[in-house]
C-alpha cells in the first residue's frame, strides 16, 4: 500500500540534488521512499496524510547504544554528580545484573527501549553487546539484539572483568568468545581507554574481528587523549566513538580518512566532561555523527532531539549540521545508504515534527516535538485525530 504525506512546510532529505524542500510531499510504498517532490505535482496514492504544514525529516539513526542490559545504576549516577568522578570500572555493576537476567528480561528491557526511541522519532538502531564478559552471556546478549535491532555490534572488550587476568581475557575476547559471537553481529568495537584496554590489547581484538569480516568501531579519546583514533584511523574502522578530548593530529586523521567520528554529548553532560569539539572536526573536513550512547552508566537517555539541541546550542553546530549529523552522519557511522536520507529508493523512515520547521528542535529543547514516525514504512507512531 502506497501512503502520500503531503503539505510539508518543511522537508529535510539530505539528498543533494533534492536538499530541503518547502510545500514538500513524498510517497511512502512499502518499505521504501517512491516519490518525493511538490505537493502540487503528486501522483495518485492510496492512502493520504496531511502534515497540515509540519515540517518532516528522516528517522533519526542512533549509531551507538548498549540496550541490551539490566540493573540500575542510579546510585552511581547521583554520586557523581555530587562530584565523585566518572570511570569505567561502573560497567561492572551492569555486568553483575545483566548474567543474573534471563533471556526474556533481557528482551523485555530491549522491546521497551526500542519503542521508547522510536516513539521520538529514531528509526535505525545499533546496539552493543558488552555487559556479559563470558562467552555464553556475550552470545545470548548478541542473538537477542539481533532479533530486534538494526546493527549490532560485539563488544567484549569492554572491560577486563573483576577478578579476571587481563591478557588471558584479552585472548578470550579475541578468540573463542569473538568465534562464538560472530554469526550474530556486524560489527566489533573495542574500549580503548585508561581502565579499560591498552593500545596493544584494542589492536589484538580489532584485528581479530576484522580477520573475521567483522566491521570496526572503537570507543575512543573519552576520558582523555589515547591512540583510539589513530587506531581506528589505521585500521579503516567504520567510526571512532566519544572523540571529547581530541588533538590536532586526531582531527586531521580523521578529516583525511573514511572514519565518522561519532559525538555523544549526552554522555560527557552526564560524565560531566567537556563537550568534544564539533566545530573543529565539521571545519576540518571530517564526517560527524551525533548518537545517544543509551546505557545505564553514562547516558540514559533514548532521545536523538536532546542530543540535536545541545549540538546545537552548545557545540557551534548549525540546526541544519546536528540534525544531519544525527541522521545521514549516523548512516554513514553503520556504512548504510539506505537510511538517514528521504529520496527514491531509501528505507521508508520518516519523522515529522509538530513545528513548522526542524529549527524547532533547538528553539524549543527539552519539548516533545515528534508528531507521526514511519518505520520502513509502518506507522509506529500516526498522527492525533
Amino acid at each position: 500500500m502506497s501512503v502520500l504525506v503531503t503539505n510539508l512546510g518543511e522537508l529535510t532529505t539530505n539528498d543533494p540534488e533534492l536538499g530541503t524542500l518547502t510545500d514538500a510531499a513524498l510517497i511512502l510504498d512499502g518499505d521504501h521512499v517512491a516519490w518525493v517532490g511538490h505537493s502540487r505535482k503528486v501522483p495518485p496514492t492510496d492512502t493520504r496524510v496531511d502534515a497540515g504544514g509540519r515540517a518532516g525529516l528522516p528517522g533519526w539513526v542512533d549509531s551507538h547504544t548498549h540496550l541490551v542490559f539490566a540493573g540500575d545504576r542510579t546510585a552511581e549516577f547521583g554520586a557523581r554528580m555530587a562530584g565523585k568522578p566518572y570511570t569505567a570500572g561502573g560497567i561492572a555493576v551492569t555486568v553483575e545484573a545483566t548474567r543474573a537476567a534471563d533471556d526474556d528480561q533481557l528482551r523485555a528491557g530491549l522491546r521497551a527501549h526500542i519503542a521508547e526511541a522510536q516513539a521520538q522519532g529514531t528509526t535505525c538502531i545499533e546496539t552493543k553487546t558488552g555487559y556479559g564478559l563470558t562467552v555464553e552471556d556475550e552470545v545470548r546478549s548478541a542473538r537477542i539484539a539481533a532479533e530486534l535491532v538494526d546493527e549490532v555490534t560485539y563488544l567484549g572488550a569492554h572491560l577486563v572483568p573483576p577478578g579476571a587476568d587481563a591478557d588471558e581475557y584479552v585472548a578470550l575476547a579475541s578468540g573463542e568468545m569473538l568465534d562464538e559471537v560472530a554469526p550474530y553481529v556486524r560489527w566489533a568495537d573495542v574500549f580503548c581507554e585508561t581502565g579499560a584496554f591498552d593500545e596493544a590489547q584494542s589492536r589484538q581484538v580489532l584485528r581479530a574481528a576484522a580477520a573475521r569480516g567483522l566491521g570496526l568501531r572503537v570507543h575512543g579519546n573519552q576520558l582523555g587523549p589515547g591512540p583510539g583514533v589513530r587506531i581506528a584511523v589505521e585500521l579503516n574502522a567504520a567510526s571512532v566513538d566519544h572523540c571529547t578530548h581530541l588533538t590536532e593530529s586526531d582531527v586531521d586523521a580523521l578529516a583525511g580518512s573514511n572514519t565518522v567520528a561519532t559525538l555523544l554529548p549526552a554522555c560527557d553532560l552526564s560524565t560531566r566532561q567537556p563537550l568534544p569539539p564539533a566545530r573543529r572536526l565539521l571545519d576540518a573536513g571530517a564526517t560527524i555523527a551525533l548518537a545517544t550512547n543509551c546505557n545505564p552508566g553514562s547516558s540514559y537517555t533514548s532521545s536523538m532531539a536532546f542530543c540535536v539541541a545541545t549540538a546545537v546550542l552548545q557545540m557551534h553546530l548549525s540546526v541544519p549540521e546536528a540534525i544531519r549529523a544525527a541522521t545521514l552522519g549516523g548512516a554513514q557511522a553503520l556504512r548504510r545508504t539506505d537510511v538517514g536520507t528521504l529520496r527514491p529508493g531509501a528505507r521508508a523512515d520518516l519523522h515529522l515534527l509538530d513545528a513548522p520547521s526542524a529549527t524547532h528542535l533547538a528553539y524549543r529543547p527539552g519539548v516533545p516535538l515528534t508528531w507521526a514516525v514511519w518505520h520502513s514504512g509502518s506507522p509506529v507512531r500516526l498522527p492525533p485525530e
